[in-house]
């Protein structure tokens, strides 16, 4: 039995050789064609380029926790424009869009702090470390959104037992664009930051981004409602705007889920046993595990070999666990258990 070398670091390996269809070592589980597929294609982007990977743990952590430092302060200062437009038009749909923003400005909070904590050490009651505390993180994210979504729906029923009127409508118009620009942003940066280093909470939350830009452009809706004499369409946008923040909330769930439960994308298997049986010495692969923690990935193979040198089969697992980490760079530790083919 044989364990790689956590956390990449102290090995050095060839990148050179087998990356024909190595896809950052990200859960490649995206539709391709239809209308389904062009959907997912233009709210998440992916890269076939094997050389944006990162492979380094500590590199991965510090790159998620730059990303969720400067999408913060991009979206608080978003926010903080959208609210002087909406003390200055009183529009409930921008209200709705600016607390949604400003929720997503928070996410990145806890984000930041899992990243931190990732960087510690294992321990003897921790002993596979604090990647988790992404994952737990996320369902934060899951929570902050579902919250902000009942406060902007509140608001929006209140205006329609309240009304008042909209002032300056075409600034409505000029915040709702700035707001789309602002989400458009973080969301490119988050969703490419995400995939290198394989963090589902944060392409989630960038997903979550590029998907609030749009209903942002839904302000801009509502205020050429009002300029057309539907003083309703204000608070009828910012209700759909809640109900939207919902519907879009379930995608994030299952991400965040599906990591709880420790799912991989079967790609990542089939890579991970094609590369132990590419392997010189490997007569047949009987069992691989994977799974993520936090934005890493660890796990386990059998493999069987005709050597009956245990000395021998030992270098033989050694060379397939190699082998593993060339084709999924996100992997930290890995064991290989050689079985001899009789036994």
């Amino acid at each position: 039995m044989t364990h790689t070398h956590p956390h990449g670091h102290g090995h050095t390996h060839d990148h050179d050789h087998d990356h024909d269809h190595d896809h950052d070592g990200h859960e490649h589980d995206h539709p391709h064609g239809g209308v389904k597929g062009f959907l997912y294609d233009l709210f998440v982007p992916h890269t076939h380029d094997a050389a944006d990977a990162v492979d380094d743990a500590l590199e991965a952590s510090k790159a998620g926790v730059t990303a969720v430092k400067v999408s913060m302060f991009v979206l608080l200062g978003t926010t903080l424009v959208q609210l002087a437009f909406v003390l200055f038009t009183g529009s409930v749909a921008l209200l709705a869009d600016t607390i949604h923003n400003f929720a997503d400005a928070l996410t990145a909070v806890p984000l930041w702090i899992a990243f931190v904590l990732g960087r510690r050490a294992a321990t003897r009651r921790h002993t596979y470390g604090y990647g988790r505390a992404e994952d737990l993180a996320g369902l934060f994210i899951v929570f902050v959104v579902a919250l902000s979504a009942v406060v902007a729906g509140w608001e929006a029923i209140d205006r329609f037992i309240h009304p008042r009127p909209i002032e300056n409508p075409a600034w409505l118009i000029v915040a709702g664009l700035i707001g789309f620009a602002g989400n458009e942003l973080v969301a490119v940066y988050r969703i490419r930051v995400g995939r290198r280093i394989g963090s589902a909470a944060l392409v989630a939350d960038g997903v979550h981004a590029r998907l609030d830009g749009i209903t942002s452009l839904s302000v801009v809706l509502g205020a050429i409602g009002v300029m057309l004499g539907f003083p309703l369409a204000d608070p009828i946008i910012g209700l759909l705007i809640a109900v939207s923040i919902l519907l879009l909330l379930w995608g994030t769930v299952k991400s965040v889920g599906a990591r709880l439960m420790d799912a991989v994308d079967p790609t990542l298997i089939d890579r991970a046993e094609h590369a132990l049986a590419d392997s010189t010495g490997v007569t047949g692969v009987q069992e691989v595990k994977l799974r993520w923690i936090g934005h890493r990935l660890t796990g386990s193979a059998v493999v069987t070999t005709d050597l009956a040198d245990l000395r021998e089969a030992t270098h033989v697992a050694e060379h397939a666990a190699q082998n593993v980490r060339v084709r999924l760079r996100n992997l930290d530790d890995f064991v290989v258990t050689p079985k001899g083919a009789g036994r």
